[in-house]
């Protein structure tokens, strides 16, 4: 696919790729074609050797409040289960994408983040907050599972099994300090456009670093929790002797040697100045 979707903003600039959900009236609410848009487009990140980080935040004060009751509630009562289960299949898709694509993906979360919202913050690998955020996994409040979109697999692994639990059964919303104390947000931001610009800066500075071992170390990080440890040390230490192969292991080999900045495979798209 061409990256110019219709649905949300998206900007690529200096090896960080944007995703801006557009709808701020709805607080940034999903309907079938911002779902359909964005999985593909995480899919075709992967593709694009230009986009060496991701960061994706919604435009005014939410990040995004999850599907839209009008757009997409509404109309699954009408379907029967084969039509359900197509739904809360591409819903999923975005999800796997997310944690699929080679690169790490920073969520700066603006506002509050609920429902799918919160499930597609869970699946990045970063998250920064503005203080202000809320986020929930409301699901149980409107007679849905808790699990939904991978939320049950997502979450044990950043805030454990216990916070997991309360977060799903019970589904109520929670401020940016208390994500941030148990573990689901990375870093606190001032309200406005702070949120953003600390997560532009994490993903500029990862853009500029070695690709190649980031796309590894995400690739471990979603691997070795199948894993028993014998296996993922053995899985490391085949990663490991893999990037050994690559440019970039001599690249700041030679770098720190004559006490430089490595310039890694690619990064040089980080220093052009746009246009």
């Amino acid at each position: 696919m061409s990256l110019s979707p219709k649905s949300f903003a998206f900007e690529l600039s200096r090896g960080v790729a944007t995703i801006t959900l557009d709808r701020p009236k709805r607080l940034n609410s999903l309907t079938f074609e911002v779902y359909q848009e964005l999985g593909d487009t995480f899919a075709a990140l992967d593709d694009v050797a230009e986009a060496r980080a991701i960061v994706i935040t919604g435009r005014g004060r939410g990040f995004c409040s999850g599907g839209d009751q009008d757009d997409i509630i509404a109309e699954l009562f009408s379907r029967d289960m084969a039509g359900l289960l197509e739904f809360t299949r591409t819903t999923g898709r975005l999800i796997e994408n997310i944690c699929k694509v080679r690169r790490p993906v920073i969520a700066a979360v603006n506002g509050v983040a609920v429902g799918a919202g919160a499930v597609i913050a869970a699946a990045c690998d970063l998250r920064v907050a503005a203080v202000s955020a809320r986020f929930g996994y409301v699901f149980s409040k409107v007679g849905l599972c808790g699990a939904d979109m991978g939320a049950a697999y997502l979450l044990p692994r950043i805030v454990g099994r216990g916070r997991a639990a309360e977060l799903l059964y019970f589904g109520n919303l929670i401020g940016a300090e208390e994500a941030h104390r148990i573990g689901l947000v990375n870093r606190l931001a001032d309200d406005g456009e702070a949120a953003v610009a600390i997560a532009q800066e994490w993903a500029r500075e990862l853009a500029r670093g070695p690709a190649f071992a980031h796309s590894m170390t995400k690739q471990m990080l979603e691997d070795e929790s199948n894993l028993s440890l014998s296996e993922a040390i053995e899985a490391e230490a085949q990663a490991q002797a893999i990037c050994m192969q690559h440019a970039d292991f001599r690249t700041a080999h030679d770098a720190f040697k004559i006490k430089e900045e490595p310039k890694f495979a690619g990064s040089e798209i980080c220093d052009e100045v746009d246009s």
